[in-house]
């Protein structure tokens, strides 16, 4: 029993007590599905404090053949083989996957898409995360003679 692991959670408490998280909590109950698809294999690594690259193993597409669309937070990179009606031979066995395929991937806030390549049969997309200015945390100057003289201003007015 030790070595089960628990793969549904209840997150009904959650909802009740939270107001703007619904998009959180749908992001865990699909990380904890067993149905997402293992092709095609991909990498997703941190190259800066605020840079991320992910990688896709597209061997045998070709450029023309894939597609890379950020919309809101959600990346999606799709592959669709396009048929070669000239060639002549015929596969004896296939053991290259060239089936279509589609990945999608929740970005957070702020994450843009920064560079595509593909290279060596590896689509490469980098990605940036930039935070606007009035996102940023600022620091605030404390003054405490000026607030302490609007109360008395607006003590004086209400008499």
């Amino acid at each position: 029993m030790e070595d089960l692991t628990m793969r549904t959670y209840d997150l009904t408490p959650f909802y009740r007590s939270t107001v703007g998280f619904d998009r959180l909590f749908n992001l865990l109950d699909q990380a904890s599905s067993d149905g997402s698809p293992g092709y095609p294999p991909y990498n997703i690594e941190r190259t800066g404090e605020n840079a991320y690259r992910i990688t896709v193993a597209v061997s045998g597409f070709a450029k023309d053949e894939l597609s890379i669309v950020a919309k809101e937070n959600t990346l999606t990179i799709k592959g669709e083989k396009v048929a070669n009606e000239n060639s002549k031979s015929e596969v004896l066995y296939r053991g290259i996957a060239a089936r279509a395929f589609e990945r999608a991937f929740q970005l957070a806030d702020f994450v843009q898409v920064k560079d595509a390549s593909l290279e060596n049969g590896l689509l490469h997309v980098d990605l940036v995360r930039e935070i606007p200015e009035a996102k940023k945390p600022r620091q605030i100057a404390i003054n405490a003679g000026a607030k302490a003289q609007v109360i008395e201003n607006s003590a004086a007015q209400a008499a």
